[in-house]
């Protein structure tokens, strides 16, 4: 197979996955909040610097997708058929989730976050039903089956940390059973789906995205008022994830930089905050999550550096190349 000639960078290009960085700099934000009762201070401000640079690139992003739609609205429509990019839609409402999270911990005041979070729920909500939907439909093919499903899906689980202190615990419980409910569901489709075809070379980083469901999930139950002491089970499945991925790792840095490569910011960020969380109980979880924040730290910040790279080339507005058939030769 060969590729065909990339067109010119365009902003039709700029599909759902450029809301993926903001959910790395607010996961890396939450993190450093967590951070904030071993390293006291610092560590707070740091939170709120990665808060304040996510919060930019969410109002740029939308400002370049409100123009986007209104210049090339059918490639909206082509995002949401898209066997692979539609996945990528929830990135929208879980960064508003994210962002509120790490805003109401900042001490935003509860009543003007609360509208914003509710209206990112009720997105997220309507995300879930039409990917379901979907599914039901019979509009699922092999290609579509990949770790991108999860934001949809488990990213349900990530509701409780801020639907908790603004005391709607009963819905934060729905959206965690939704989410706990899809994540073995998801696993199983995905790795049923490498029988039938692999993932191509550019979305190999969103296998990072299988840290988040029990690295979420396990902060999420502390917050419904689950015992702590399933801390170290979360950790565990979320740490066997990581491994997994990072004797990978060669094999992805070998691919060209594309925005799938942001499915490993939040993942570590959020494996980071709950090594943290579990310190404890297990008390060299202290300095390993230390340790994990410092790596998903550099890890972020050159995912940005790449991506403003790839934005003065034009390389990350193209559209996506096109496999061709190559003849053989006789």
């Amino acid at each position: 197979m060969s590729t065909a000639i990339s067109p010119a960078p365009t902003l039709a290009s700029l599909g759902p996955q450029w809301f993926a960085p903001t959910m790395g700099w607010g996961g890396l934000a939450l993190a450093w909040h967590r951070a904030g009762e071993r390293l006291g201070p610092v560590a707070t401000q740091i939170s709120l610097a990665c808060l304040l640079v996510a919060a930019i690139v969410f109002t740029l992003v939308l400002l370049a997708s409100l123009a986007r739609i209104s210049r090339h609205p059918r490639a909206l429509r082509e995002d949401f058929s898209h066997p692979v990019r539609h996945g990528f839609v929830a990135a929208f409402p879980i960064s508003i989730l994210i962002l509120s999270t790490t805003a109401l911990l900042h001490g935003a005041p509860p009543d003007l976050i609360e509208p914003v979070w509710l209206v990112a729920l009720a997105l997220q909500f309507a995300v879930s039903v039409w990917i379901v939907a979907r599914w039901i439909g019979g509009r699922v093919a092999w290609s579509s089956i990949t770790p991108i499903l999860y934001i949809p899906m488990v990213g349900n689980i990530l509701v409780p940390l801020a639907g908790v202190p603004l005391g709607h615990t009963a819905i934060a419980w729905v959206f965690f059973g939704i989410g706990a409910f899809f994540w073995p569901v998801l696993t199983a489709l995905v790795l049923a789906r490498l029988a039938h075809q692999p993932l191509p070379d550019r979305l190999m980083p969103t296998w990072f995205i299988t840290i988040a469901p029990p690295a979420v999930g396990g902060l999420s139950a502390i917050s419904l008022g689950m015992t702590e002491t399933l801390l170290p089970a979360a950790l565990g499945l979320a740490v066997l994830s990581a491994a997994a991925c990072a004797v990978r790792l060669p094999v992805m840095l070998k691919g060209e930089f594309a925005m799938p490569a942001w499915a490993v910011s939040f993942p570590l960020a959020a494996l980071s905050a709950l090594t943290l969380r579990s310190a404890p109980i297990l008390g060299a979880a202290g300095t390993l999550g230390i340790a994990l924040l410092a790596i998903t730290t550099i890890v972020i910040i050159g995912l940005s550096l790449a991506t403003l790279k790839g934005l003065r080339s034009g390389l990350l507005l193209s559209p996506e190349p096109v496999a061709l058939p190559v003849v053989a030769k006789a």
